[in-house]
């Protein structure tokens, strides 16, 4: 029996663009010439599992189609969320679909995940296929390579294949002693069948159940799309999977999956992604050559610009502020000295740096050693005039 593939692709990834809500949800964001939803299509090109459903919000439709299209997917089904009610209702509204059997194997996939090595991910789920019995849920973890706030975590049992504790998104400082106890990053891809579902929602969240059957019982059919009712739909409350259901129930497998892996929630994942394959974006039109040393445009979408920085040993930018734009420094490598308004620190590999829109900043390198950042423009306007000098050692500032 074939896997159904349900791609969770509603959230409006508010994150990113948070002063600036026009801006696409970041599933369906071009980081140079492919999208995230692009990337979870791709995924699912397997003979193991069958035709996609897209869980989304009413008002993705369009767009999802569009994506669809230009993606050459032909078959499919959208189920559309009259409102945003988080992950719970929207896995549940999915699993009920009547053309999928009671037993039959579902994947829940987020659509803003990269995972670059499709074949070790879909011979992960095949390995462990014949595993999937009445109540049984599997979640996905991943190998930590860094202590993150953005993710949960959770620990196996000792048998290795059973969760016995979760975490809900700890500070680094937590995550650092997470880490050495052996713990997972939660993926948030899970996989089971549809009495599964329908037995924990029913035991955990009658509710949810309740209201969320009605909602595709008096849902209504277009082709490939089917529209939720509204009146039972918004009665169910917010919550996700992992709260509603996860966090409720004793027994929980696991696959635990080694490949690369990256939930693009953040500027730091994003610039990360970008210098891990910034060769693929080298040209000899985008790269500048300034007193200090280089800058690179890697990438220009709506409203951001990836640039590469190289500042050279003794190199020092001018002492200067953005009207239109605000910036993410990804260090990469040196240790450089930051000024932001009136306070003056070392960052060091790994760090992230936050300059907001207006803030008077500078990066000096008083090493040998060059200072290599990936930095993320966000803004209206993200050209090198909106550029404000107050101090600087290359005599740039107009007096």
């Amino acid at each position: 029996m074939k896997i159904v593939p349900v791609i969770i692709c509603g959230g409006a990834g508010t994150r990113l663009f948070p002063e600036n809500k026009n801006n696409l949800p970041k599933q369906f964001i071009d980081f140079g010439g492919w999208t995230m939803f692009q990337k979870t299509l791709e995924r699912i090109k397997s003979p193991i599992y069958s035709d996609p459903v897209i869980s989304t919000n009413i008002k993705y439709a369009a767009i999802v189609k569009k994506f669809l299209k230009k993606y050459k997917v032909k078959k499919f089904k959208i189920i559309l969320e009259p409102s945003k009610q988080n992950t719970a209702p929207a896995i549940l509204a999915s699993a009920l679909l009547p053309f999928i059997k009671a037993n039959q194997p579902i994947l829940f996939l987020p659509s803003d995940q990269i995972i670059e090595q499709n074949n070790i991910f879909n011979q992960s789920i095949l390995k462990n296929l014949n595993n999937i019995f009445y109540k049984d849920v599997f979640i996905f973890g991943i190998k930590p390579t860094e202590p993150s706030d953005q993710y949960g975590y959770f620990y196996l049992n000792s048998n290795k294949n059973t969760v016995s504790k979760f975490i809900e998104k700890p500070s680094v400082k937590i995550a650092k002693k997470i880490l050495k106890n052996n713990a997972y990053w939660n993926a948030g891809i899970f996989l089971a069948t549809k009495e599964t579902l329908i037995y924990h929602f029913m035991n955990c969240q009658k509710d949810i159940f309740k209201n969320t059957l009605q909602s595709i019982l008096k849902a209504k059919y277009k082709k490939n799309e089917i529209f939720l009712d509204k009146k039972c739909y918004i009665k169910n409350k917010k919550i996700s999977f992992d709260y509603a259901i996860l966090e409720k129930i004793k027994y929980i497998k696991a696959i635990t999956l080694k490949l690369d892996w990256s939930d693009i929630g953040s500027w730091k994942s994003i610039t990360s992604l970008f210098k891990k394959n910034k060769k693929k974006y080298y040209n000899k039109k985008n790269l500048f050559i300034r007193p200090w040393g280089t800058y690179r445009n890697l990438f220009k979408g709506k409203n951001f610009l990836i640039k590469e920085l190289v500042v050279n040993p003794k190199g020092c930018l001018s002492l200067q502020s953005h009207k239109y734009r605000s910036e993410h420094w990804n260090i990469f490598e040196g240790k450089p000295l930051i000024t932001l308004n009136k306070k003056s620190f070392y960052s060091k590999k790994n760090d992230l740096i936050y300059i907001p829109q207006g803030a008077i900043h500078r990066i000096h390198n008083k090493f040998k050693q060059k200072v290599k950042i990936i930095e993320a423009q966000i803004g209206t306007l993200l050209k090198e005039t909106d550029i404000k000098r107050y101090e600087d050692i290359y005599g740039r500032v107009k007096k």
